[in-house]
């Protein structure tokens, strides 16, 4: 408990981060279904792929390191065009995202351009003065003053005033508008709600995004509180008014533990019941992937799945090489956790799907292995950058090449998107797009899976991702039917598993099942894993086999340790063949050594959100 209540010291990345740059800077619903769905879809759904966590000049983390891209570049970048980055090149995705949200900071969001700015709206103000001082020791002094204020979480009063934080923010809808092109394009609004002011090297964030232009005069940010129940409250509030909004948690791996607690929440809350409901109607999305690492699970909670330590990173936020409690960090653990707790006390807190991001401060998601430029501007935005460390992380080289949100939505707009967010009917993947279809029910057909529309009776008759097994299924074995299919600019497919936790005599268990398995090949029934394709890739040119795999994989699997009487959750991961990481990338093109704390090669991979069974 006491750290839950522990206070973030004056010497924290504020101070850190202005102590490294200063002198280098130049003047100048949730709420929506909270059940999944089993009901027949009005309209096939569609696979869609997207980015709901980009940060832009506008973040005081981004501008500090010298990005200056917009938030109209980052619109331009996720529809495929090619903007400018801090190192000297362009970067560019190989194809168009369908959707994207910006999400800035809230805390001093677009503050530090306009105090850069000569003839901006705070150019009178004595702090933008002294930040545009010729003098470099009284110019560092500015810099570390506003980010002890952030540090601090005392915000200087002309720097949040309502009037000027409304305006901006409202440049943020209107940016949004602009670049929307419903069924072709999507832009939801939303934001980060950062919550670092007052927890020492903790990340409590959240990204918040809003299910259309309707959203609130300006956002919740930390200044306001650094509490999650606070921003789920102020969620519900905006709701009463009409105003339909979520929050994603995102790098729960650095989190401390105290992004899923058991007995008591940050701030001293005790978990109930009625915390449980708020947080379920307010939060019901976490990223399991993204740059600074996954949040699936870890090889000390999961010593018997022998892919748990997929692009962990362990060191916590400020770049001390602090590493954070296991316990109470992970999505898995996290969902075990909550079936313990409903089976004990009767809530669960924990009924939330995934998605993926990038989380990149570029302005630009380089969710490509050979195409990645680092996180945030001139930290890590060369190859040899990315070999050190700095106030931000202590390894670089352990950031990930970022992650994509998966989500089956019947068109592509931002409330069928939203929809689909909120019913948990989503996937996230490490960068490739993969595609991933997971249900459950009974009775299905035989050649159920040979049949053209056998998605659309699945629907019809069976559970979806994020959804939960009826009661009425009795004692009959859940059977599930898993497809996915390739990237078509990626590796083959080499395997797809479903992971299976449970509760049994008040504990909770875990297993891993290989269901369906590339190149003919048949899962082992002693062991469930399927053997070994033989499946290589190039270290000297990075070329990967395309002699072994598959384009698409399905499965169709009936659980043979299910117990009718245990409540359990059952999600799909996906694995691709190995390829070469973005740091193996990074060496083939400068000649530089083959780093030696990373792997040179990954098996890129896509999860799915759980089904439940609750007895």
């Amino acid at each position: 408990m006491q750290r839950n209540n522990r206070i973030r010291s004056r010497f924290s990345w504020p101070l850190r981060l202005g102590a490294a740059l200063c002198i280098t800077l130049a003047p100048a619903a949730a709420h929506a279904s909270a059940t999944g769905s089993t009901a027949t879809a009005a309209a096939p759904r569609q696979a869609f792929f997207g980015e709901l966590h980009v940060h832009t000049m506008n973040s005081p983390d981004a501008f500090m390191l010298n990005v200056r891209t917009t938030p109209d570049d980052a619109y331009r970048f996720a529809q495929g065009e090619a903007i400018p980055h801090i190192s000297g090149v362009t970067i560019q995705l190989r194809a168009p995202l369908d959707f994207v949200a910006i999400t800035d900071h809230s805390e001093y969001m677009g503050i530090l351009p306009r105090l850069f700015a000569p003839q901006g709206e705070l150019a009178a103000l004595p702090i933008a003065a002294r930040l545009t001082d010729k003098d470099p020791e009284r110019r560092q002094a500015a810099v570390l003053e506003v980010l002890m204020s952030m540090g601090d979480n005392t915000p200087m009063p002309a720097l949040v005033d309502e009037a000027l934080r409304q305006s901006i923010w409202q440049e943020y809808v209107r940016s949004a508008e602009r670049y929307y092109r419903p069924g072709e394009f999507s832009t939801l609004i939303g934001y980060e709600w950062t919550s670092s002011g007052a927890l020492e090297e903790v990340n409590l964030h959240r990204n918040v995004i809003f299910r259309s232009s309707d959203v609130p005069k300006q956002p919740f940010s930390s200044f306001d509180s650094v509490e999650p129940r606070a921003l789920w409250a102020w969620l519900d509030e905006q709701r009463k008014h009409g105003i339909e909004g979520m929050a994603i948690a995102h790098n729960s791996n650095l989190s401390n533990g105290l992004m899923f607690p058991t007995e008591v929440a940050f701030g001293g809350e005790e978990i109930d019941a009625a915390y449980a409901a708020l947080r379920q109607r307010n939060e019901p999305l976490v990223e399991i992937a993204q740059i600074k690492g996954t949040s699936e699970t870890h090889p000390l909670l999961s010593p018997n799945d022998e892919w748990a330590g997929f692009e962990l990173l362990e060191d916590l936020l400020g770049g001390r090489g602090t590493q954070g409690e296991v316990k109470g960090s992970y999505a898995r653990d996290a969902w075990l956790a909550g079936l313990v707790m409903q089976e004990q006390q009767g809530f669960n807190p924990y009924r939330f799907g995934v998605i993926a991001a990038s989380d990149s401060h570029n302005s630009g998601s380089q969710v490509e292995e050979d195409n990645y430029h680092g996180k945030i501007g001139s930290a890590d935005g060369t190859p040899e950058s990315r070999r050190g460390g700095s106030f931000i992380n202590t390894h670089h080289i352990k950031y990930s090449s970022a992650g994509l949100a998966g989500v089956w939505a019947s068109e592509n707009t931002r409330e069928a998107l939203y929809d689909a967010l909120a019913r948990r009917e989503t996937f996230g993947t490490s960068g490739p797009r993969i595609s991933v279809r997971f249900f459950a029910g009974t009775d299905w057909p035989a050649d159920l899976l040979a049949q053209a529309d056998w998605a659309q009776h699945a629907y019809t008759h069976g559970v979806t991702m994020g959804g939960e097994l009826p009661e009425s299924m009795g004692d009959s074995a859940p059977e599930f039917l898993l497809w996915a299919a390739k990237d078509p600019s990626s590796a083959w497919l080499q395997r797809v598993q479903i992971v299976k936790g449970w509760v049994e005599d008040g504990a909770a268990r875990e297993a891993v099942f290989d269901v369906g398995c590339a190149d003919g090949l048949s899962p082992d029934p002693a062991t469930h894993r399927c053997p070994d394709n033989g499946a290589t890739v190039s270290l000297e040119t990075c070329d990967f086999d395309r002699h072994k795999g598959d384009g698409q994989i399905a499965a169709r699997w009936r659980d043979p340790t299910f117990n009718p009487a245990q409540p359990a959750f059952y999600y799909a991961r996906v694995l691709e063949n190995p390829t070469c990481r973005w740091s193996t990338w990074d060496s083939l093109r400068t000649g530089l050594p083959l780093p030696e704390d990373v792997p040179a090669t990954l098996q890129e991979r896509a999860w799915t959100s759980p089904i439940w069974y609750q007895p």
